[in-house]
């Protein structure tokens, strides 16, 4: 009995001493909240200067007690270097436009990484470019350095799986524009047969739409069998056969239809003053009107039209800026006929220089294939899938047929859903070189297609 009452008694003790923490603790809390409100009513503390907010000396409080910094509620006392990190970053970053679609960023930093290696922009064992962001059809990049980052701007125009990179500032630069090449200016390379030229880093806002619009023409009279594809291998033909070109490759960076008119972007300021003389060309049957948006706010430009420029050529007042890769002149346009003038403007330009002038749903390739290509059945395959999958990238490839023997024997038949499409395909595989052989692009009669009838 007695060892119960002791541990009664202990029981009892225990709770004692439990209340009694609990109101020491009550008693601590209120102490604790009377001098916070008696710090609360008291003057400021004369540990700061009141003017400049500077510690003073012998009062700096320790590290040990001040609080984290923050980067939250005001400038962090790192904000200058991270400031400085940030625009340091951007100097080093460049945009890539034109990607193919599913462009790697470790096949894109490889590249570029060769490319710049191999044409002395930074030492063979560098590593140029850090790191790499890809999208649907651009990409940026990281480059090590600044100084390498402006030299990357020479890569502006490298022919990449069947596309020409633009390579420039990201829109957040604002620093000051270093004078850059092209890629084919660097290396003296021309661009590659249906390759879209890319503008120049010519430093007038880089990219900005004012700079656009000084290269920006509209053309009017345009019919609706005129298909942006067409128009843009046209016109920048035209320009490169008579000289109004800077430098090699079509001048005409893109081309938008729009019913009975279109606009085309130039890739210099100088071009687009150049193609201004294109105004009154003919085209399947029509004048092409050619002149400035009605947005455009620059200063008038003197120009000639087309019939001036033919004359000037063919007298040769007017000469070929490169002579040594330009096509040749246009066989149509010949001495006599100019001669009764105002008649030259209803020729047309070389075959060569436009689809045929009917377009079709349907295009024939030619010098592409052997019969040596077409006798082993792995070797057809693979070549039907290699086709395949190209020319899908031009628009919707509804057919395409690769005849073994027969009148079509070596030719290619591409079956599209849209004759733009078909033009689209004219105008990016006409002159590509495939086994040695330049290859020919045309538009192919839609009923001898359907009927099999694949003869010339």
């Amino acid at each position: 009995m007695s060892d119960y009452y002791d541990r009664d008694e202990r029981r009892r003790g225990s709770h004692r001493r439990d209340r009694d923490d609990r109101d020491y603790y009550r008693s601590s809390r209120r102490r604790s909240r009377s001098r916070s409100r008696s710090r609360s009513r008291s003057p400021p503390s004369n540990r700061y200067s009141s003017s400049s907010g500077i510690p003073s000396a012998g009062m700096i409080p320790s590290a040990a007690s001040q609080p984290p910094l923050s980067n939250t509620g005001g400038l962090p006392l790192g904000g200058y270097s991270t400031t400085l990190s940030a625009q340091d970053k951007i100097n080093r970053e460049l945009f890539v436009g034109n990607t193919p679609p599913g462009t790697s960023e470790a096949l894109l930093m490889q590249f570029l990484s060769g490319a710049m290696r191999k044409t002395n922009l930074c030492s063979p064992d560098a590593t140029p470019i850090l790191a790499c962001r890809t999208n649907q059809k651009f990409a940026f990049i990281e480059c090590a350095s600044v100084d390498t980052a402006n030299k990357a701007l020479n890569l502006n125009g490298i022919p990449f799986l069947g596309a020409s990179l633009r390579v420039s500032r990201p829109s957040k630069y604002a620093g000051p524009h270093i004078p850059s090449l092209t890629w084919q200016q660097l290396t003296g390379q021309p661009l590659p047969p249906g390759m879209t030229p890319v503008p120049e880093n010519n430093g007038l806002g880089g990219g900005s739409a004012e700079e656009k619009l000084n290269r920006e023409l509209f053309i009017g009279n345009t019919t609706p069998e005129m298909t942006e594809a067409m128009l843009r291998d046209f016109l920048g033909r035209a320009m490169e056969q008579v000289g109004l070109t800077r430098m090699p490759g079509n001048p005409i960076v893109s081309c938008r239809v729009s019913g009975k008119f279109a606009f085309v972007e130039l890739r210099t300021k100088e071009e687009a003053e150049n193609a201004l003389n294109l105004n009154n060309i003919p085209y399947l049957g029509a004048s092409l009107r050619v002149g400035r948006p009605s947005k455009y706010t620059g200063p008038h430009t003197p120009h000639g039209n087309w019939e001036d420029i033919l004359a000037k050529f063919m007298s040769g007042e007017l000469q070929l800026n490169n002579a040594a890769s330009a096509p040749a002149p246009p066989a149509a346009v010949a001495a006599p006929a100019m001669a009764q003038m105002p008649a030259a403007p209803a020729m047309t330009m070389a075959p060569a220089a436009v689809p045929a002038a009917v377009p079709t749903r349907v295009v024939e390739l030619k010098q592409m294939l052997t019969q040596q290509d077409l006798e082993d059945d792995e070797e057809y395959n693979d070549i039907l899938e290699d086709t395949r999958d190209e020319c899908s990238s031009f628009g919707t490839l509804k057919n395409i047929v690769i005849p073994r023997s027969g009148p079509g024997a070596t030719k290619i038949f591409l079956e599209y859903l849209s004759a733009e499409d078909a033009g689209k395909a004219i105008a990016g595989l006409r002159g590509r070189t495939f086994d040695g052989r330049q290859v020919g692009a045309a538009y192919f009669d839609e009923i001898k297609f359907a009927n099999e009838d694949y003869s010339d």
